[in-house]
């Protein structure tokens, strides 16, 4: 079984992407191959890089970047949750992914977004840039949510419809194709 691990990348007070988040592992868990965990960068209070060797040693001295350090480096596949701030990505999610090096390596992303009237896809360019310096493999299939506060209803939820849902699953199978690919050239 893979691990997948769905990172919502927003911190603020009243925040939607654990609301997409629980909705994309609902659909993730249609998938068997996966075993999967979300993980909400609100909770996991990563300070700003407090390390002082470079990741790419692997030396870190603080228990926070240890046990994220395990965390991803358990991961073989990951989804992320992301929001669009002024163009880019968030801060925090840029912050916690310069945390580490080699953990994130040969490995694939996917990717919810949300926002405006760009559904977070500026963002998603911008992740990408950053994730394929750290040899992350980003799938071309996503599932992109534009004016997504009309898709929340009065309960807090997440009213997804079909043709969000047919293109959460292209995105989960090319996800998991990906994950086979590059799980069988580590092997």
């Amino acid at each position: 079984m893979y691990k997948l691990k769905i990172i919502t990348t927003t911190t603020r007070p009243g925040r939607k992407g654990p609301i997409l988040a629980a909705w994309i592992a609902e659909i993730a868990k249609q998938y068997p191959d996966y075993h999967t965990e979300v993980i909400d960068l609100g909770e996991l209070k990563l300070p700003l890089m407090d390390e002082p060797e470079h990741p790419r040693f692997r030396k870190y001295q603080h228990e926070h970047t240890k046990k994220w350090s395990a965390t991803i480096d358990g991961a073989d596949a990951f989804i992320f949750i992301t929001a669009e701030y002024n163009y880019s990505m968030t801060a925090p999610v840029k912050n916690a992914i310069d945390y580490l090096f080699h953990e994130w390596a040969d490995k694939p992303a996917a990717f919810v977004s949300y926002g405006g009237a760009s559904g977070g896809t500026r963002a998603v360019q911008m992740l990408k840039q950053v994730l394929t310096t750290l040899k992350v493999v980003p799938v071309t299939e996503a599932v992109v949510l534009p004016f997504f506060a009309k898709m929340i209803n009065d309960e807090g939820g997440f009213e997804s419809n079909d043709g969000i849902d047919q293109s959460a699953h292209v995105m989960m199978k090319e996800l998991l194709r990906w994950t086979l690919l590059l799980r069988a050239k580590k092997a």
